[in-house]
């Protein structure tokens, strides 16, 4: 097993100052200078954004719900697993894959288990998701309103679909890719 916490101080950087660049909606860039280990310093550029969730949801016959949504950071349409950012309306990240299966997929899941979690974009966002499966799925009882600037179609792709879309590159998304690879080990 890897100590990460074993020196530290030789990788550890300082934050000298840090400027807002940007504070928006979703996130907030700013410039660091950092003071090296060896003594120089230097710029760094870092995005703060929330934590955020991510859904595995399989259907009773074994599929793998995928949403087809335009991405305007890559000018593409994409195909991913629901997924969202943890905010104030959540006490906890599973209030979150709740509330965001509800708003998606219109589901609510019976069964969640937590997969694993990870940094999105570690060279300069602090985001972390939390993977999540989520199983025995039924419709909601209580609709929650969906975002009113996302165009989401929902897809059901079965294993071997799933396979195919990940081996011709149409799964583009990290958080997709991981959860398709998750989900081979449980073939």
């Amino acid at each position: 097993m890897v100590n990460l916490s074993e020196n530290v101080t030789k990788f550890a950087e300082k934050v000298l100052d840090e400027t807002t660049k940007y504070d928006g909606h979703i996130i907030r860039a700013v410039e660091q200078t950092v003071l090296l280990p060896d003594g120089r310093q230097t710029k760094r550029d870092v995005v703060y954004h929330a934590d955020a969730i991510a859904i595995l949801a399989l259907t009773e016959d074994n599929k793998m719900i995928l949403e087809k949504q335009w991405r305007a950071p890559v000018q593409q349409v994409t195909l991913e697993i629901p997924a969202g950012k943890i905010d104030k309306r959540d006490q906890k990240p599973l209030d979150a894959v709740n509330r965001e299966l509800n708003e998606e997929t219109r589901l609510s899941a019976n069964k969640v288990e937590l997969i694993t979690g990870f940094y999105t974009s570690i060279g300069f966002a602090d985001e972390y998701m939390t993977l999540y499966l989520a199983t025995d799925l039924s419709p909601v009882v209580e609709e929650l309103p969906q975002d009113d600037d996302e165009k989401i179609d929902l897809i059901y792709v079965d294993y071997e679909q799933a396979t195919a879309l990940f081996n011709n590159g149409q799964l583009k998304d990290a958080k997709t890719n991981m959860a398709y690879l998750y989900w081979r080990t449980l073939q």
